[in-house]
């Protein structure tokens, strides 16, 4: 869609360059912090995000390396830049904010900001968030079952880290005493400090070359643009009520499932989602922030729009949303909320399967929808450093209207990579005896739903404690339009030993290892989209070549016999199998 400034001062030609330079600096910032990172978790898993603010604390580019980090950011700059006075800020400072109720997430999502001046006047705040391995609490990785915020880890309220471009040696001493990956956490903050400094001399660059007030007439630009294209794109959303229920199979502590439930009303130019009915908070580590919530509901209409769709303020201010507090939706202090991610994501699998409603081609089945987080702490026996590790891992992502799920993929906001098994052995005692998908964890339909991945962390010579902070392991992700569920997930203490050393864990716990154990974290498949009846017979037999499926889960869900010699499909026994299902179905 072309540009249309209304301001007669405004180029559209100079228009298009501003508005890139602008996503630049954010995805400069990104290009620093990971480059100058120390952990897996930010360096390779990407598991950060950077934006830029103006000076009204309006968003008004982001890097796209994290979406589920989208709406903290909107809420936890004004709300800190207020809490801790802007009066208060000078130039070269920088802020350090983890605060769940003051518009973050959960507490390893740190963010470090900062003003950014020119000749003494402010532009706007440039930010950096990163998920760190460590920020203390009650178990390594600080992620596990926990019933009070306080068990999950330092609460940072926004403090100066940075004064006058100098590290605030006593806030960060005070920091770093909480964690037990110092080294690493080091790193990891002044790679985001790093991050910030250089968008703030990129966005000093663009100011020096437009000058203060055109700059700031390019950025009222951007966002009323971004304003105009959002109201169109929502006008092309079918106007109605779209409502859907769903559940987390588990909370940590309890055997009662959380339920959710979500009605979006949309109105031609703007989308509420209304999260009245959800279940209220629990002690327990399920609890998602309203920020939270917040991300999954600008996921999911964003991913409903055209590619080239900017986010800043312009966006978000189109999202209405009424997540009543105290609930697993928006929960208040002190409630847990470290496994909030768990709820957010299966928050933006409901708002999916809402939309199939009206849009049935525009979305997927249901995918792995967990963030599937895994963490271990060891202490290397040879120099006493105190490692920790944190990875969310892939699954199957949920059938299309016209094509099958990827495997092994994360989903939803996750936009993390798989951490390489080469990179995690080389920097922990332990290895990972095991990676692969699963075999016959699709979900069948016409368009079969995204293999599942196992990841077997084995701990040779040194004890470990290891958490595993997931969930559907009771009933795994929902086909769609006649597509059937994919496979549950399982967690296994010791999988390949004595039947009686072999243990199923749950989703939510923290185990203390031996020397010699081994934990098998297997995610879910995605669900399929279509009668699995429907399905190509080639694509079959090509799923039952690779290994993908067997011969006899391609006979019994997909009615395709293949030939064991030729490695083809047999088309006539095909047939018979499909049209004596077809016709025992039309009896029933």
């Amino acid at each position: 869609m072309a540009s249309n400034p209304k301001s007669r001062r405004i180029d559209p030609i100079q228009f298009e360059v501003v508005r890139s330079a602008l996503t630049q600096v954010a995805e400069e910032m990104a290009a620093a912090l990971r480059r100058s990172a120390y952990s897996t978790n930010v360096k390779t898993r990407q598991d950060f995000s950077c934006a830029f603010f103006d000076r009204n604390c309006r968003p008004i580019s982001q890097a796209f390396t994290q979406p589920v980090h989208l709406g903290s950011f909107v809420e936890l700059i004004p709300t800190s830049v207020e809490t801790y006075g802007a009066e208060n800020l000078e130039p070269g400072d920088m802020l350090v904010v983890n605060n769940p109720f003051g518009g973050g997430s959960h507490l390893n999502d740190v963010t470090v900001f900062g003003p950014v001046h020119h000749n003494g006047e402010l532009v706007g705040y440039v930010a950096s968030l990163a998920h760190h391995v460590d920020v203390g609490g009650g178990a390594p990785a600080s992620i596990g079952p926990f019933q009070e915020i306080f068990q999950e880890g330092i609460i940072i309220p926004p403090v100066k880290l940075v004064k006058r471009g100098e590290m605030n040696e006593d806030v960060f001493k005070l920091i770093l005493s909480q964690i037990r990956s110092k080294r690493v956490t080091t790193g990891d903050f002044r790679a985001q400090v790093a991050a910030n400094t250089v968008g703030a001399r990129r966005l000093v660059d663009l100011v020096e070359k437009y000058g203060t007030a055109d700059f700031d007439e390019y950025v009222a630009a951007v966002v009323d643009y971004t304003d105009r294209r959002t109201r169109a794109e929502i006008a092309d959303i079918p106007d109605g009520v779209y409502s859907t229920k769903g559940f987390l199979d588990y909370d940590g502590f309890s055997d009662k499932v959380v339920n959710l439930q979500v009605k979006i009303t949309v109105d031609g130019e703007s989308v509420f989602f209304d999260f009245d009915g959800c279940d209220p908070q629990r002690r327990a580590p399920v609890n998602s922030t309203k920020a939270m919530t917040f991300s999954a509901c600008a996921y999911a209409l964003r991913a409903l729009m055209a590619p080239d769709m900017p986010v800043n303020d312009g966006f978000y201010r189109h999202i209405k949303m009424n997540a009543k507090p105290g609930t697993v939706v928006h929960a208040v202090h002190p409630a847990p909320v470290v496994g909030g991610w768990e709820t957010q994501v299966r928050i933006n699998d409901m708002l999916f399967k809402a939309f199939s409603a009206g849009m049935p081609t525009k979305v997927a089945s249901s995918t792995k929808a967990m963030m599937a987080q895994a963490g271990f702490g060891i202490i290397d026996r040879n120099n006493g450093e105190y490692h920790c590790n944190y990875e969310a891992l892939a699954g199957g992502y949920g059938a299309r209207a016209t094509s099958d799920g990827p495997d092994a993929v994360q989903q939803h906001g996750q936009n993390t990579e798989n951490a390489p098994v080469e990179e995690v052995e080389s920097h922990f005692p332990m290895r990972v005896s095991r990676l692969s998908l699963i075999e016959d964890s699709e979900g069948p339909g016409k368009f079969r739903g995204g293999l599942s991945m196992r990841r077997d962390y084995h701990f040779p010579d040194d004890p470990a404690t290891f958490t595993v902070l997931s969930d559907r392991d009771i009933a795994g992700p929902k086909g769609i339009f006649g597509g059937m569920d994919g496979r549950k997930a399982f967690y296994i203490l010791n999988p390949d030993k004595q039947s009686e050393e072999v243990t199923e864990l749950s989703s939510k716990c923290v185990v203390e290892l031996k020397p010699g154990d081994t934990v098998s974290f297997q995610t879910p498949g995605g669900g399929g989209y279509g009668l699995p009846f429907e399905r190509d017979p080639n694509a079959v037999l090509r799923d039952v070549i690779g290994g993908k499926i067997n011969a006899q889960r391609a006979h019994d869900l997909y009615g395709v016999v293949i030939d064991p010699e030729s490695s083809t499909v047999n088309q006539s026994a095909t047939a018979n199998a499909r049209n004596q299902t077809n016709s025992s179905r039309d009896s029933n």
